[in-house]
């Protein structure tokens, strides 16, 4: 009974911020801010992200010997810190589980530094899918 209620407390006390698998209109809203920052639209965000990582927030990929997380894919090679690379250079200055959340506040702000410093190419998917015919990736009123 001890051990319950200890857990109850932890629970309440400590609640987990979860994963999430985001819908297009859901994540549309979320990074409405991002809409043409550095000259990409939100429809271009949200294609990207879909080719990416499927809008799921726990998404994880293993890549030529570094790992990719959430739905940006930030490397932790040069943007995050995690045990896998000890040395990564971590720009955005943060650990990349924080990726891996429903909260992101933080992966917005560091693909912004991404797309800043080294362009929409970064994301791989954007050129060949997500630069034009565009309209299945927007989300609202027609």
């Amino acid at each position: 009974m001890m051990s319950f209620l200890f857990l109850l407390l932890v629970g309440i006390l400590f609640p987990a911020t979860q994963a999430k698998q985001f819908t297009k209109c859901e994540l549309s809203q979320v990074l409405k801010d991002m809409d043409g920052y550095g000259g990409i639209t939100l429809p271009e965000w949200i294609c990207t992200i879909f080719h990416s990582s499927g809008y799921d927030t726990k998404t994880i990929i293993n890549n030529n010997g570094k790992r990719e997380y959430g739905l940006f894919q930030i490397n932790n090679k040069l943007w995050c810190r995690d045990n896998q690379i000890l040395r990564s250079r971590n720009i955005c200055g943060i650990s990349c589980d924080k990726f891996l959340d429903d909260d992101l506040t933080d992966d917005m702000m560091c693909a912004k530094k991404i797309l800043d410093s080294e362009g929409i190419d970064y994301w791989l998917a954007h050129k060949p899918l997500c630069s034009e015919k565009l309209e299945q990736w927007r989300c609202g009123k027609s």
